[in-house]
């Protein structure tokens, strides 16, 4: 068991205390999309399914409609993830957008009043990998930011126990910019009413963009998290590299805004599966650490981790986790929750 071997090593003070309290239950799991490992993600159901399990916070990618409603989808462009391409009635709304300097083609939710998007149904967006989730496809509406809350809100009183909402803003100043919609402000909106914007309240907001999340700070209360992509920098600070935003003291400057980052896997682990310095030093600049992302397919672990030659087969991802939990992380996004739960004995 990953939670046993860690709390030995903490003893002989081969891995850091706080790895063995985050086995204990200090580590944030936090679903990815929900339980996006077994439902169509993004939708209430995989939200549902991930809560059942035990996730501590559920994680909304938040976009907007026509009529300025949230709502979740990971990108802005719908028909990878929604039967839209069957609709006739909808066949004039397909279109071309440079989004943040990539050409995209299909349709996109901003185009869409919310009365028209719930005349869809989703799908699974990686039906290759996860035949199983496409089995769902075709029962569930694209769901809106109050049904999520509310959502929680049913389940914490049925389950007796508090659960985080972790929304991610998608490409909220190119959405400003391009299509003249003001995610920031609707999300600071929405949690106000919610009464969810204070600092207590389980909730972090998260984006890929510095501005965005400077705002926030002046608006909610809520801990705000820097997302940290692979390569590359921020879109709205052109000027700016990953690489240097995660230097000591680009962290620090980070912690002026922000009570977190959430970087990408590869940025806290090495090859080998060692820990980086950037755990020890965003922790020394005052920031909580929660990579992404756990996920059990072989696609998506390092070889040594993958079980079998079918891509979408299981891998060792409890080995994964236990790897992100000795290097300190304060928790870490996944698309199967259970499996990593099972993994912290939790």
């Amino acid at each position: 068991m990953v939670r046993a071997f860690l709390l030995i090593l903490a003893a002989l003070g081969a891995v850091p205390a706080a790895a063995a309290a985050a086995a204990e239950g200090d580590f944030l799991v936090i679903a990815h999309r929900g339980a996006s490992g077994e439902r169509p993600e993004h939708t209430l159901a995989a939200y549902e399914r991930a809560i059942d399990q035990g996730a501590d916070y559920i994680e909304p990618d938040l976009v907007a409609t026509k009529d300025m409603r949230l709502v979740a989808r990971h990108e802005t462009e719908i028909g990878e993830t929604t039967d839209v391409g069957t609709h006739e009635e909808f066949a004039d709304r397909k279109r071309s957008k440079t989004i943040e300097g990539r050409l995209v083609t299909g349709w996109f939710a901003e185009d869409f009043t919310l009365a028209e998007l719930r005349s869809l149904r989703v799908k699974e967006r990686l039906p290759g990998l996860r035949p199983a989730n496409a089995r769902f496809d075709g029962l569930y509406q694209i769901p809106t930011f109050e049904e999520i809350v509310t959502l929680v809100r049913a389940k914490e009183a049925e389950a007796g126990r508090a659960i985080g909402i972790y929304p991610e803003l998608k490409h909220p100043t190119w959405l400003l910019q391009e299509e003249g919609i003001d995610t920031v402000d609707l999300l600071a909106t929405a949690l106000r009413q919610a009464d969810l914007d204070d600092a207590d309240d389980r909730v972090f907001v998260q984006a890929f963009e510095i501005g965005p999340l400077q705002r926030l700070d002046a608006l909610v209360e809520s801990p705000l998290v820097l997302l940290i992509a692979p390569t590359g920098g921020p879109y709205d600070e052109p000027a700016m590299s990953w690489a240097e935003i995660m230097t000591p003291t680009g962290l620090a400057q980070v912690a002026t805004y922000a009570d977190g980052i959430g970087p990408y896997l590869g940025h806290v682990l090495a090859a080998d599966g060692s820990p980086t310095a950037l755990i020890a030093d965003a922790h020394a600049a005052g920031l909580q650490v929660h990579p992404w992302t756990l996920r059990k397919e072989n696609a998506f672990l390092p070889p040594a981790l993958r079980r079998g030659t079918p891509e979408g087969a299981p891998g060792d991802l409890a080995a994964l986790a236990g790897m992100v939990v000795a290097a300190g992380a304060d928790g870490v996004f996944t698309d199967d929750p259970a499996l990593v739960l099972s993994a912290l004995g939790r």
